[in-house]
């Protein structure tokens, strides 16, 4: 996550006009394509899972947060601030193995 997120202009233009719940629910799908390791690939099916409604997600839209996708939406940026599934899975892979060896010396 980008921590210079509250400074970004796309944000301050969603709290200038107080939309909050968008915010809250950007938040909340950054955690949900972590936790899923999608890729910042939010489907459609995870608007409620992440506390959201269409009306959020056209905001995002509209704030160039989020980018409409087929099925869903995909987090703009999201590769800029965050490893890829493969990286992560990649970086586990190998400090699994690295712990095997420290353990089984």
């Amino acid at each position: 996550m980008d921590t210079q997120w509250s400074h970004n202009p796309k944000f301050l233009a969603l709290v200038q006009d107080k939309k909050w719940r968008a915010i809250a629910v950007y938040m909340a799908g950054l955690g949900y394509c972590g936790a899923h390791g999608t890729d910042g690939f939010l489907p459609l099916v995870s608007l409620p899972m992440i506390h959201g409604t269409r009306k959020d997600a056209e905001d995002l839209v509209d704030a160039r947060l989020w980018n409409l996708a087929q099925g869903g939406w995909d987090v703009n940026g999201w590769a800029e601030f965050q490893p890829s599934n493969a990286e992560q899975e990649a970086r586990k892979a190998k400090a699994k193995a690295a712990a095997a060896a420290r353990w089984n010396k």
